[in-house]
């Protein structure tokens, strides 16, 4: 029985650089030929897609356990995206306001399009012209 030699896991740029140019293959081809997998006792080889996936998040820099935020607390961060409400309401949430530094009674124009809605601040200034 011939032993294959494993080769080391790619990390890093190396990975990225290795599964672009493998960008034919089938993502469990791809893991294998970038050295996520495993022989077993019996010499069967097993493909490790979970360390693959995560090798690639890891290199492309994404950080999904989130950092929490100044206060201690953790919570959602803005996605960015909002959805109609079954009253059919939109809620723009308070992530947003905050990032804004939206106070209570600040106003808004709204102008709508084909397929997109604009907000736009009015000043307090304009309004207290008009009175």
């Amino acid at each position: 029985m011939t032993k294959k030699k494993k080769i080391e896991p790619l990390t890093g740029e190396a990975l990225l650089k290795k599964v672009k140019e493998l960008e034919h293959l089938s993502k469990e081809q791809k893991a294998r030929e970038c050295g996520y997998y495993t022989v077993t006792k019996n010499g069967v080889e097993r493909v490790n897609m979970m360390k693959f996936l995560n090798a690639l998040i890891d290199a492309e820099g994404i950080e999904l356990d989130g950092k929490q935020g100044t206060n201690g607390r953790g919570g959602r961060s803005a996605s960015y995206r909002i959805s109609v409400q079954s009253n059919g309401n939109l809620l723009i949430g308070s992530a947003y306001t905050k990032q804004m530094d939206l106070k209570p009674g600040d106003e808004f124009e709204i102008s709508l399009g084909r397929k997109h809605i604009h907000l736009k601040q009015l000043d307090r200034l304009e309004d207290d012209e008009e009175e």
